[in-house]
């Protein structure tokens, strides 16, 4: 399969919060570009489509949406 990115990203594994409308559910953050990420979570349930990203590691707060689902992993492209 060809690549789609416009960056490659990078292998990571850091702490993050998904922030929506009041609510917030923690994720992994599992790699990393300067236009995406994909994301790891326990339950997608009520996870909308689009969100803001927190990685209390980098002090990043990046406006989200999501691009594909599968099982626990989202990709998400910044906005």
């Amino acid at each position: 399969m060809a690549e789609m990115r416009h960056d490659p990203r990078q292998r990571v594994l850091k702490a993050g919060t998904i922030e929506f409308g009041g609510g917030a559910i923690d994720c992994a953050v599992r790699n990393l570009s300067n236009h995406g990420a994909a994301l790891e979570v326990v339950n997608q349930i009520g996870i909308p489509e689009t969100f803001t990203l927190v990685v209390p590691g980098d002090g990043s707060h990046r406006p989200c949406r999501v691009m594909w689902r599968k099982g626990t992993r989202m990709g998400v492209v910044f906005e």
